[in-house]
Formats: C-alpha cells, sequence, structure tokens
C-alpha cells in the first residue's frame, strides 16, 4: 500500500513539473540594473499576444510593487530589462503566456542561482537581493564618493599631492595661490565631467606621462621665479584639464551608479577639492615664512626629479 502511494505521489509530482518549452532566467546586476529572458518559440508568443504589448504579459515587482519594465520580443522569445529600485528588498515575478510548467532559474550577479517551478501563470516566491545588487541612497552615494575622491588625493594620489604643493612653493600669498588653485580647480572639473559623459578621450599612455612632466615643470619653474607671472595661470589650467582626465580614469575603474551618475560625479570631485584643500593646509604649516627660504630650493629639486623620473618610468612601461 505504501508502495502504491509512494508511486502516485512522484508521477503526481512529475506530471505538475513536466517541463515545458519555456525557460526564464533572471539576472540581478552590480550596476542595479536586471534583466529577464524568457526563452521560447516566438511565433507562439506572438500568436498568443493577439496584439497586446507584451509589457501587459509579464509581472516584475520589487517588495511587492509592481513596476513598468522594458520588454520586447526577440528571436529568442522575450528580453525584459529595468533599473532595481532604491530600498528593493525582494523580487516577484509572473508570465501569463505559459499554459504549462517552467522552470525560473534567478541570480544575484556572482552569487550563484535559485530555481523555482513555476506552474503556468503562478507568482514566484519572493526572491533576496543582495546588498550589492541593490541601489544605495543618494545619501550613501555622496558620502562614498566624497571620501573615495578625498583619499585619491589623500593618501593615494602622491603624483596630486606634490603638484598641489608645487603650487604652494612659488608663494604663500593668499591672492597668487588662490588664482593657481582656481585655474587647476576649473580645469580638471571640465575635463573630468566631459572625459565621463565621453565627450572627451585621451589615451592614458599620453595622460599619465603628461601629469607627471606637469610636476616637474612646476617645481621647476619655482626655482626660477618667486613671483606669479601671467603664464603659469594658464599653464597650470592647462595641466589641470590633464589631471582630470587621470581622476576620470580612476572614476571609470569604480564605476558610477546610473541612478545618480551627477550626484556621484559631482560628489567625487568635491572630495578631491578636499584633499587639495587639506595638503595645502599642511603645506602652509610645514611650510611657515620662517622656514621658506629653506624648504622651497630643496622641495622645487627633490618633486623636479621625481616628476622626470615618473614621466619616463610612465613612458617606458
Amino acid at each position: 500500500m505504501k508502495r502504491a502511494l509512494l508511486i502516485v505521489l512522484l508521477a503526481t509530482t512529475a506530471s505538475a513539473h513536466e517541463i515545458g518549452t519555456t525557460q526564464v532566467f533572471a539576472v540581478f546586476k552590480k550596476d542595479h540594473s536586471y534583466a529577464v529572458d524568457v526563452y521560447a518559440s516566438s511565433a507562439t508568443i506572438q500568436k498568443r499576444l493577439h496584439g497586446d504589448p507584451v509589457v501587459k504579459h509579464v509581472f516584475v515587482a520589487f517588495n511587492g510593487i509592481p513596476v513598468t519594465p522594458h520588454a520586447v520580443v526577440t528571436a529568442d522569445g522575450i528580453h525584459v530589462t529595468g533599473e532595481i529600485p532604491p530600498h528593493a528588498e525582494v523580487f516577484t515575478w509572473r508570465y501569463d503566456l505559459s499554459y504549462s510548467a517552467y522552470m525560473l532559474t534567478l541570480e544575484n550577479e556572482s552569487h550563484g542561482v535559485t530555481r523555482q517551478w513555476l506552474d503556468g501563470d503562478a507568482r514566484s516566491a519572493p526572491f533576496p537581493l543582495t546588498r550589492d545588487v541593490i541601489p544605495p541612497t543618494r545619501l550613501a552615494v555622496i558620502r562614498q564618493y566624497l571620501t573615495l575622491g578625498f583619499t585619491h588625493i589623500v593618501p593615494k594620489g602622491l603624483d596630486h599631492i606634490l603638484f598641489v604643493v608645487g603650487l604652494f612653493l612659488l608663494t604663500t600669498r593668499i591672492k597668487p595661490l588662490l588664482a593657481q588653485v582656481t585655474a587647476f580647480t576649473l580645469a580638471h572639473s571640465i575635463t573630468l565631467g566631459l572625459t565621463m559623459y565621453g565627450l572627451v578621450s585621451l589615451s592614458p599612455r599620453i595622460v599619465e606621462p603628461a601629469i607627471a612632466l606637469s610636476i616637474a615643470y612646476i617645481a621647476i619653474e619655482n626655482l626660477m621665479t618667486t613671483e606669479l607671472k601671467p603664464w603659469r595661470v594658464a599653464v597650470v589650467f592647462a595641466f589641470g584639464l590633464l589631471h582630470g582626465m587621470g581622476f576620470a580614469g580612476v572614476l571609470r575603474e569604480l564605476g558610477l551608479p546610473r541612478r545618480e551618475f551627477i550626484t556621484a560625479l559631482v560628489s567625487f570631485n568635491a572630495g578631491v577639492e578636499g584633499g587639495q584643500l587639506f595638503v595645502i593646509g599642511v603645506a602652509a604649516i610645514l611650510f611657515a615664512n620662517k622656514w621658506r627660504a629653506r624648504i622651497v630650493a630643496p622641495a622645487s629639486i627633490l618633486i623636479a626629479a621625481t616628476g622626470l623620473f615618473w614621466t619616463v618610468q610612465r613612458l617606458i612601461t
């Protein structure tokens, strides 16, 4: 009797989970987007749509709240995409064009997969999202990219630190220093934004040696003059354009959240400015007026030598 009952149960389960022609794969990505691919006969899909837009037949929800994805019929079936909303914790799916059971495969990018059997147009069980795929809040983006911008200067950006110190060594008077820092800030802000938007592009094999050469130039000029010349501001502006491309290279590696692109870009730039002001503050303490005459020449020579060494090193590597 028990054996007969077991056979009946196995047969019922196999029937309920009979594999149809439909398979669904959903992936939640670290760039805070998602993609769901429904693999089925496109001819069958078109026939069952009856002229309706395909988006009417897929249900996508986060935390139980439906969202409207972008959905198109492809040669392989249906491709569904969209952005994961902020504060999302779980994902729910339903597809009403399948008349038989199908397998739903769900994956948080790089975190393995989970599978669910769904009967026809049944709704899936909530699928928990991992933290790295959930979009951060705007406040979290500001805090993260401010920190990244600051730490890219202090302590990680020795080349940028030496450039800013080189600007400071020319003179400790506020007006000349402010003119140089303003020109540098304006220039690197321009190219940082333009490069991240894809409007300007220059190979790192050109940018990185040029940044090193700019450090050497500023330091050498400090040995030749003690006053701010008109061309110095223009040269600093030009070098700032190069440094902005260098900052953009770092941001490309870090990535910017698509939803908060402007917020992250502005916050990173503000962090860079904070790092530069910190360097100037420390330099003002270390290179006080009574020590200035003894420090400017040896410090400038050391900075120039370092810049020239980096220039050659970056050209040959």
